[in-house]
This record gives structure tokens, C-alpha cells and sequence, in this order.
């Protein structure tokens, strides 16, 4: 059975009508629509083909119909085709998300998590970027008293990382300078694959007795980049947005779906999946059965990719019941990442400018 432009148009009907009010939806509901002009009776008919052909369902007799997750992918992909999201202005994201300049990625990404959650009314996730291939781009030893030095490193997106050295000589502040000099000049804007054992032998060598410092410094950089077990932060926030929706909230559901928003490993599971898309950078949206959790499988999924500069990414995650706004949240994600991008290159124009 064919999908005409009468039938999609009483679909979308009935899915938004469905995602405002979380009630079966009736032919009369459907009438009302002063663009479709049809009666009762022919928005029956059309309903019967569209039940028919597995788009929705009647969960009750006498009752009207819902959306099934076949007809929420046909929504979703009708929306991400056809839809061109426009960006709004940079002040006007500024006024609307409230995103101020912090100094630490981690503060930026909390801050965004409770945003993002205030702003579609469902539970978000985000997680820290993975530094594997990042690079150094400023060092600063510092004096922590006898004994200790403070090695502070930033990577590039403006990702911070200390490490306390412990000494077995006191070093002058003159040689801490000369040290912090010597450093910046050799690996700023190295990856740690860079840094080479030939590289390393000049850098000991030009800090004369002060090599054993080198070599705990590079070791500091080396630990600051490799993201070890591949673990990454996740920040979450919006968990009691769920009880808003009945839906999922019945019997042992929410629960369930609070405990998943608690367990990292269970949230990892969703942000690295791709359902088998190569493009991993487009925003993805996964219905029902599509998201690879259990507990979340009366849940929609919305994700998309952020990256702070070559190689340093994290993901954005929106998971909502499956009559979420789809329209709404994909277009908040879009003018996320946007202002995201405008803060990280208004940041490394600042850095550039200092330097």
C-alpha cells in the first residue's frame, strides 16, 4: 500500500497530537486540522490503510490510535531529510542557553548536561572527549615548596591536566623558568607519538642536572594524553524529567531506566554505538528496539558529536520517551554544537592573541 501525501499528513497529525497529550488519538482530534480539511469518517478510513500497514496501532478497542516505532522512523526520517534546521543567531543562542565562557571543559559540559535538560524537559548525557590523538600545547612548572613541583599541562581544546612531581633536589626559580622555556620551545604542538626517544635524549640533555625533572615531566604528558582504559567522564542530568512522561513510568520502568542513567558502563554502551552508521559525526536518532540497552527500549535516543579540536571528540546524548519532540531536540542539538564551535575557536583565537 502506497504512503500518498494525505495519509503522511495524518500520521504527522497524529504523532504531534500523540507527543503533546501521551492519549490514543481519534479521528474527530484529526479533523479539527484546519490544513487537512477532511471528516471524521475519511480520516478513518486513511487510518485503517495506516494501521494496516503497521504505522500505528489501536492499544485498546474504541480507543484512538499511537504511533508504532515504524511509524516514528518514518517521521524521523522524513524530518531529517526534508527539514533544513536554521541556526539562529550567535546572540540569540548566547540569551537562549545561558552558555558562559569557563576556563575548564569539564565545568562547560556539566553546565551544558543541565541546560540542554532544562531546555527539552528529558534526561541528557554527555561525555568528556577522548585525548588520544591530542597534542601538548602549553607547560607551566610551578613551585610547590621544598620538595614538589606543580606540572600544569593544556592540551589542545583547552583541556587542563596537573601532576605533582615529588624532587630529589631543590630547584631555584630561576631554573624553573629556564626549564618552562626550555619545554615549551622543544614539544608545544607535539603529539605524544612526537615525542620521539631522540627528542627526548636533546630535551635531558639541554636540561643538564635537571633531567631527571624532564623525563618525569614528558612521563606527566604521556599519562595527560593516553586516555588509558579508554574510559572517559559522563555527566548526566534531567533523570526526573522521566517520571513526566506515564509511559515510562509503569510497573518497574523508571527504576530501570534511573539505574541505566547510573551505571557508566550501561551509558557507554549507548554513546559509542553507531547502528552501523559510518558516519559517525551526522546526529543520530534511535527508536524503540534500535537502542542497544534494554531498559531503554520504550525510549527514543538522540545523539550527536562534538569535537573540541582535530582528534578530541565527545558525544551529546537526549533520551526521551519515544513521542518526544524530535523536531525540537534535533534542532536544539544543532545549535549546540554550533555555539560550541564558536566558543572553542573564540577561545583559541583569545589563546593566539595572548601568545
Amino acid at each position: 500500500m502506497e504512503l500518498d501525501e494525505r495519509k503522511r499528513k495524518i500520521l504527522n497529525a497524529i504523532i504531534l497530537n500523540y507527543q503533546k497529550t501521551g492519549e490514543p488519538v481519534g479521528s474527530r482530534t484529526i479533523s479539527k486540522d484546519a490544513e487537512l480539511k477532511l471528516s471524521p469518517a475519511t480520516i478513518r478510513n486513511e487510518m485503517a490503510d495506516l494501521e494496516e500497514m503497521g504505522l500505528i496501532v489501536q492499544p485498546h478497542t474504541s480507543a484512538g490510535r499511537i504511533p508504532t516505532d515504524k511509524g516514528y522512523r518514518l517521521y524521523v526520517n522524513s524530518l531529517m531529510q526534508k527539514e533544513q534546521l536554521a541556526v539562529r543567531e550567535l546572540e540569540a543562542e548566547r540569551s537562549e542557553l545561558m552558555l558562559k565562557r569557563v576556563d575548564r571543559i569539564e565545568e562547560l559540559l556539566i553546565q551544558m548536561a543541565k541546560i540542554l535538560a532544562a531546555n527539552t524537559n528529558y534526561a541528557t548525557m554527555i561525555t568528556g572527549p577522548k585525548y588520544s590523538q591530542n597534542k601538548v600545547k602549553f607547560i607551566q612548572l610551578s613551585s610547590m615548596g621544598r620538595g614538589k613541583l606543580l606540572a600544569t599541562i593544556v592540551l589542545t581544546g583547552n583541556i587542563i591536566k596537573n601532576s605533582i612531581l615529588a624532587l630529589n633536589t631543590c630547584v631555584s626559580d630561576d631554573d624553573i623558568l629556564q626549564m618552562n622555556i626550555m619545554l615549551n620551545s622543544n614539544l608545544n604542538g607535539l603529539s605524544i607519538a612526537e615525542i620521539n626517544l631522540g627528542l627526548i635524549t636533546k630535551i635531558k640533555s639541554e636540561a643538564g642536572e635537571h633531567a631527571d625533572i624532564a623525563s618525569k615531566v614528558i612521563d606527566a604528558i604521556a599519562e595527560a594524553i593516553d586516555s588509558g582504559d579508554g574510559s572517559v567522564p559522563m555527566y548526566t542530568s534531567g533523570t526526573p524529567n522521566i517520571f513526566k512522561y506515564p509511559e515510562l513510568t509503569g510497573g518497574d520502568q523508571a527504576s530501570e531506566l534511573i539505574s541505566t542513567l547510573e551505571e557508566k558502563e550501561q551509558l557507554s554502551t549507548i554513546m559509542e554505538y553507531d547502528g552501523g552508521c559510518s558516519d559517525r559525526h551526522d546526529i543520530q536518532v534511535y527508536i524503540g528496539d534500535e537502542v542497544p540497552v534494554e531498559s531503554m527500549k520504550n525510549c527514543s535516543v538522540i545523539t550527536a558529536t562534538y569535537e573540541l579540536s582535530e582528534g578530541v571528540r565527545g558525544k551529546i546524548g537526549i533520551i526521551g520517551p519515544k513521542r518526544m519532540d524530535y523536531r525540537k531536540v534535533v534542532d536544539t542539538l544543532k545549535n549546540t554544537m554550533s555555539q560550541l564551535d564558536v566558543i572553542f575557536k573564540n577561545d583559541e583565537q583569545t589563546d593566539m592573541a595572548e601568545d
